[in-house]
């Protein structure tokens, strides 16, 4: 014992007798009880302080330490402050150990029982100031036993009840726990003052978080490109009390994209949930990027060298992807060459030689003077394509019946599952199995849904666009920038064969291959003779365009002459 400490005890007490000592310990369970009051230690803190206190001194004795645990459970004697007094009292000599109450220090029976034999064998008596039982007796152990037992099923009933709490608000669509990224927790109190917790839409961050989906999704970017790209554009985490709030990295970027709480789904204990909060993307598109992460879990890799014919152009020979090369001449020129991937990874035993690009760029834009409708072709087009259209319309409006019960019947079997897991008929890996399968079902589901509800005047428009553009191909190619005609090869084409001695075969997309056909020209002129109609499939192929494509590529000064 410190001689300073004793000898100030002994002016105080004005007696040579070792005065009583003790120490203190106080705790609460959770960081928010701690920080209540906008203070460090809240308001139990200091109050279990103050009875402590009064409790020592009542008794005689001299409180010469605190220990203070804040925001830590009893569950588990692992507890900073609590470890700390263990040891302080091995170190010193300690009469008592006061606590505001039994459950303060243990709601384990068997850590109690442990921190119970370790102060008796210092010769430390456990003192509680709200509380009465004493170690030394045999009835005082029986009732410190009690009251240890009834702290820990108090503390197990508690959490069996928050436990089943959660899982019903997350049953009802609730979220339990703090909102990711891209919402925001809100506290709604009602006239008679109860609270309503919910979740709403973050209007500074839930824009780009969606955004992140759909950059990813079009699969030419790396989780780090859309971290580095959204970064830029403002896109930061929420800030904590403790912590402020940073530029968004790819490891975060990357729970945000696995995570099934932006297509309105909540994970809770392994187990999916549908949410009633607001999505963030569509159920096709989320699994669209789960497919692409999933193909690089060998780790994405960022292009070297880019260029506008990347994921147009593939091998001839073995359908491989095109890599781009680039080599320099003794005059320090340097030369782009598109290399097979197959052959350059040594994955087959493909022989496809190397080709320049400025003779693959020269023969597509050579092909694109085959891309040609003439006006009266188009016109005549347009006519038989709103005719069909109407047709079709007829025809959908039919079937939205059946993909409702369709929807509704997928609906009901995930409704089931969830029942047999909770009655532990199924284990929880076969649950996360067939919630999956019936995940990508339902989204595809959705997504027939989607496109019978897509607005009619949205597929009349890109009827219009696709006609222009098959009039007006050839001129808009001819002098589009690089990042436009990369646009344009991905409206025209499926990929781009690239053979031996600079052999270059575009595949046309199937609006085009069915719209730019010799018999599909001659039906345009013919029609109303023959009394043919066009292939049914033309409007669908018009219907899923990519709107992006469509409204960038048509801006380019429609009024140009070849």
């Amino acid at each position: 014992m410190n001689t300073l400490l004793l000898q100030s005890m002994e002016q105080v007490t004005g007696t040579t007798e070792r005065p009583r000592i003790a120490v203190s310990y106080v705790r609460v369970s959770t960081k928010r009880q701690a920080e209540k009051g906008g203070t460090s230690e809240g308001f139990s803190i200091p109050a279990q302080k103050a009875a402590n206190q009064q409790k020592a001194e009542s008794m005689g004795a001299f409180v010469v330490k605190e220990f203070v645990d804040r925001g830590e459970s009893a569950k588990t004697a692992d507890r900073p402050a609590l470890q700390e007094m263990l040891g302080y009292i091995k170190e010193h000599k300690v009469d008592y150990v006061i606590v505001h109450k039994l459950d303060r220090l243990a709601r384990n029976r068997a850590d109690d029982v442990e921190i119970s034999k370790l102060l008796s064998s210092v010769d430390v008596q456990l003192v509680s100031t709200t509380e009465s039982f004493d170690d030394s007796t045999p009835s005082g152990s029986l009732m410190h036993g009690i009251m240890s037992s009834v702290a820990e099923f108090y503390s197990n009933n508690l959490a069996h009840e928050v436990k089943k709490g959660m899982l019903q608000k997350v049953q009802s669509g609730g979220t339990p726990s703090k909102a990711p990224l891209g919402y925001k927790n809100v506290i709604n109190r009602d006239e008679l003052g109860r609270e309503a917790r919910t979740v709403i839409l973050d209007p500074e961050r839930a824009p780009l978080v969606a955004k992140a989906f759909q950059l990813y999704a079009k699969g030419n970017k790396t989780v780090q490109q859309v971290a580095d790209q959204l970064a830029t554009e403002g896109l930061t985490t929420a800030p904590t009390p403790k912590i402020p709030s940073k530029a968004i990295t790819q490891p975060t970027l990357n729970k945000v994209l696995t995570n099934p709480y932006y297509k309105g789904m909540m994970r809770y204990n392994g187990a999916l949930y549908e949410g009633s909060h607001e999505k963030l993307v569509d159920a096709q598109t989320w699994e669209q990027v789960q497919d692409i992460l999933k193909s690089n879990l060998q780790g994405e890799r960022t292009r070297q060298h880019p260029h506008f014919l990347k994921s147009t152009v593939w091998c001839g020979s073995c359908g491989g992807r095109l890599l781009v090369q680039v080599s320099k001449n003794k005059m320090g020129n340097h030369y782009h060459y598109f290399m097979c991937s197959n052959r350059h990874g040594r994955r087959n035993n493909c022989q496809q030689r190397s080709v320049q690009s400025d003779e693959v760029e020269r023969q597509i834009e050579e092909y694109y003077k085959d891309i040609y409708l003439s006006e009266s072709q188009k016109e005549s087009l347009k006519t038989l394509l709103y005719k069909e259209l109407d047709e079709r319309r007829k025809e959908e409006l039919s079937s939205q019946g059946n993909i409702r019960l369709e929807k509704d019947k997928i609906a009901r079997k995930q409704q089931k599952l969830l029942e047999a897991h909770y009655a532990d008929a199924i284990p929880l890996d076969l649950l996360k199995r067939e919630q999956t399968a019936l995940e990508r079902a339902m989204a595809d589901i959705e997504t027939r849904f989607s496109a019978l509800e897509q607005n009619y005047t949205d597929v009349r428009k890109n009827l219009d666009m696709v006609l222009e553009l098959a009039t007006n191909a050839k001129r808009l190619y001819k002098i589009a920038p690089e990042h436009i005609k990369r646009m344009l090869n991905q409206v025209f084409f499926e990929k781009v064969l690239v053979h031996a001695h600079d052999d270059v075969r575009p595949e046309k997309t199937p609006i085009f291959e069915a719209l730019l056909s010799a018999q599909t020209k001659q039906l345009a002129i013919f029609s109303e003779l023959s009394g043919q109609t066009l292939p049914q499939k033309m409007v669908s192929y018009a219907r899923c365009l990519s709107k992006q494509l469509l409204v960038i590529v048509p801006g380019i000064e429609p009024g140009l002459s070849g």
